[in-house]
């Protein structure tokens, strides 16, 4: 076989070959659509995150008895990640609830996970840990405030005083 014929087929077969390569990673990144809520365990009325990625499609959608259903957007440019938020109901029951995300609208791939409505959930903002503040705790606090800068300025005027 003639060298010029083996040049073909040896580029023939690397194109074929970058061809593959190029296109099974796109497809393989698109088969298999992977949802999540966070955070996972919230309490009535409180924000969860949602996102999808996999998808192959620039829209999506988020559905749960929880929250309804909520249209999630691209996160990045190549839309590989598309997210979006909803409150939990205010009334929902506690309890685990299914959360599906379908892409690119009715009859798209779907996939399902599980939120978890709670009572003693964590709450968001100011760090989940703040309820209501009332004025004895506040008046206290203010005081020791108060008192140790007090007590700190007599020590220096005092050392000072001293030094003269």
């Amino acid at each position: 076989m003639p060298a010029t014929r083996k040049r073909y087929r040896l580029t023939g077969a690397a194109a074929a070959a970058l061809v593959v390569t190029a296109v099974v990673p796109a497809t393989l990144a698109h088969a298999n659509a992977s949802g999540s809520v966070s955070p996972g365990v919230v309490a009535p009325g409180s924000r969860v995150n949602l996102s999808v990625t996999g998808c192959g499609a620039r829209t999506a959608r988020a559905s749960s008895p929880a929250f309804g259903d909520v249209q999630l957007a691209p996160g990045n440019a190549q839309a590989t990640r598309l997210s979006g938020s909803a409150i939990v109901f205010g009334s929902a029951a506690t309890g685990s609830h299914p959360v599906t995300f379908e892409c690119g609208g009715a009859g798209g791939e779907r996939v399902t996970v599980t939120l978890t409505v709670g009572l003693g959930a964590a709450r968001g903002g100011l760090g989940g840990s703040v309820d209501s503040m009332s004025t004895g705790p506040v008046a206290i606090g203010g005081a020791l405030v108060a008192s140790a800068l007090g007590a700190g300025l007599w020590v220096l005027r005092r050392r000072r005083e001293s030094h003269v």
